[in-house]
C-alpha cells in the first residue's frame, strides 16, 4: 500500500484547502452564532465537482478515488463540521449507496444530478426510537400495486431542509425486524413529505439538522433500492461509506485543534516563557500529533480497501472510532491550552469541542465501535463480501 498522495490528489488538497480558508473559516464564527447554514457554500462545492468527487465520470462525477473523498472531508472539517457533514450525507451515505445498489435507471435519474451538484441528497435511517438498533424501525412501507405507501418519521437527518432526494429506510414487516427493512428513494416533492429543523443542538450550529415526516407518501416500486428485506444490508454498507467520511473529517478537526493550539502556545507567555515550553503543554500537543497521524493512516487504509473493491467494515469502524475519539480529546486539550480564552468563542476551539461531541455519537457511537472491534478479535463477527460491492476505483490507466 502506497499512502503518498498523487499529483492529482495534491492538487485537490490545495484547492479544497484554499476554498476552506477563503469561503468557510472567515465566516464560521458568525454563522455558528446565528445557527446559519450557508447553502451557497454547498452550491460552490458542487460547481467544483466536489459533491461527486469519487463518483465515476459516466455518472456525472469527477472520477477520482475514494481517498480523494477523504482529502475533501478532512479539509472541509478543518473549516467546520457542517460542510464536511454535507458531503458525508450527500456523497458518502446517499450517492455512493446509489452507485453500489442502484439500477441503471435509478443512477441516471438520481445519481447523475447529485454527482453534478445539481441536486442535494440526504440519508434517513434514524428514528426517535431507533438509532443504534436499526432493526427496530417503525416507519412502515406497505405495497399497493405499483407503489409503496410510506408512513412514519425520521430524526436527526442532516441536510434535512435542503435535500431534494432522501434515501429512506422503512419496514415492510415489523415482525421480521432487520429482515423486513427496505430502502426507498424519496423525493421532497412527493405528496406527504415534510421537514422541520431541530433547534437547541449542542454543536454544529452552522449545520442543518431536522426531522422528516412521511404522511402516506406514495413511492413507485421503481424507487425501491434493492429488493424487499435488503434495506438493512444496504444501510450497513452505506454506513461503511459514511463512517469513512466522518473519520476523514475527524482528522481535519484534530489538525485544526493542533494548529490553533500551536499558534496560541507560541504566543502566550507565563512565568517569562511561551507556554509551548511547558512540558504538560508539549504533552498535549504531542498527543494531538499522534492522534492525527494515526487517524489519517487508518482512514487511508480504509480508502485503499475501497479502491480495491474489498469489504472494509472492520477497518472503517476502527478508523471512525479512533479518529473521532482523537478529535474529541484533542478539542478538550485545545481548550486547556487556551485556558480561559478557550472557553470563549473569541477562539475557535470551543466550537471544535462542541462539534467533536457529535462525531463520537452519530454513525455508530464509540461504544458500538468498541463492541464491534472486540467481536472481531474474539471471532464473534466476520465480514463476507456483499452481493453488490462498491465498485473498485478504475484509474486513468485502467482499461
Amino acid at each position: 500500500m502506497d499512502f503518498s498522495l498523487s499529483a492529482e490528489q495534491l492538487e485537490l488538497q490545495t484547492m479544497v484547502r484554499k476554498f476552506t480558508k477563503s469561503e468557510i473559516v472567515p465566516n464560521m464564527r458568525e454563522w455558528d452564532e446565528r445557527h446559519h447554514f450557508e447553502l451557497g457554500v454547498v452550491k460552490k462545492l458542487g460547481q467544483l465537482g466536489l459533491m461527486g468527487v469519487c463518483i465515476p465520470e459516466q455518472y456525472g462525477g469527477a472520477g477520482m478515488d475514494y481517498n480523494s473523498l477523504a482529502i475533501v472531508c478532512e479539509e472541509l472539517e478543518y473549516g467546520d463540521t457542517a460542510y464536511r457533514t454535507a458531503v458525508s450525507v450527500h456523497t458518502g451515505l446517499n450517492s455512493m449507496t446509489l452507485l453500489q445498489w442502484g439500477t441503471e435507471e435509478q443512477k441516471q435519474k438520481y445519481l447523475v444530478p447529485q454527482a453534478q451538484g445539481k441536486q442535494l441528497a440526504a440519508f434517513a435511517l434514524t428514528e426517535p426510537d431507533a438509532g443504534s438498533d436499526a432493526g427496530a424501525l417503525r416507519t412502515a412501507a406497505r405495497r399497493d400495486g405499483d407503489e409503496y405507501i410510506l408512513s412514519g418519521s425520521k430524526i436527526w437527518i442532516s441536510m434535512c431542509d435542503y435535500a431534494d432526494n432522501f434515501l429512506v429506510f422503512a419496514t415492510v414487516a415489523p415482525e421480521l425486524k432487520h429482515r423486513g427493512v427496505t430502502a426507498f428513494l424519496v423525493e421532497r416533492t412527493m405528496k406527504g413529505v415534510s421537514t422541520r429543523p431541530i433547534r437547541g443542538k449542542l454543536g454544529i450550529h452552522g449545520g442543518d439538522t431536522g426531522e422528516v415526516i412521511l404522511d402516506e407518501v406514495r413511492v413507485p416500486v421503481a424507487n425501491r433500492l434493492g429488493e424487499e428485506g435488503e434495506g438493512f444490508k444496504i444501510a450497513m454498507s452505506a454506513l461503511d461509506n459514511g463512517r469513512f467520511t466522518v473519520a476523514a473529517g475527524a482528522t481535519g478537526l484534530i489538525r485544526a485543534c493542533l494548529d490553533a493550539s500551536v499558534t496560541y502556545a507560541k504566543a502566550r507567555q507565563t512565568f517569562g516563557v511561551p507556554i509551548a515550553q511547558h512540558q504538560l503543554v508539549k504533552q498535549m500537543l504531542a498527543k494531538m500529533e499522534a492522534a492525527y497521524q494515526t487517524s489519517q493512516l487508518l482512514v487511508y487504509r480504509s480508502g485503499w480497501l475501497k479502491n480495491q473493491g474489498l469489504r472494509n467494515t472492520r477497518e472503517t469502524s476502527l478508523a471512525k472510532w479512533i479518529a473521532c475519539n482523537g478529535a474529541f480529546e484533542s478539542a478538550s486539550d485545545a481548550i486547556e491550552i487556551h485556558g480561559a480564552y478557550g472557553y470563549s468563542n473569541e477562539y475557535p476551539v470551543e466550537r471544535y469541542l462542541r462539534n467533536s461531541k457529535a462525531l463520537v455519537l452519530y454513525e455508530g457511537t464509540r461504544e458500538i465501535h468498541t463492541l464491534m472491534q472486540a467481536e472481531y478479535v474474539l471471532g464473534e463477527r466476520q465480514d463476507k463480501p456483499l452481493n453488490r460491492m462498491l465498485p473498485a476505483w478504475r484509474g486513468p490507466d485502467d482499461n
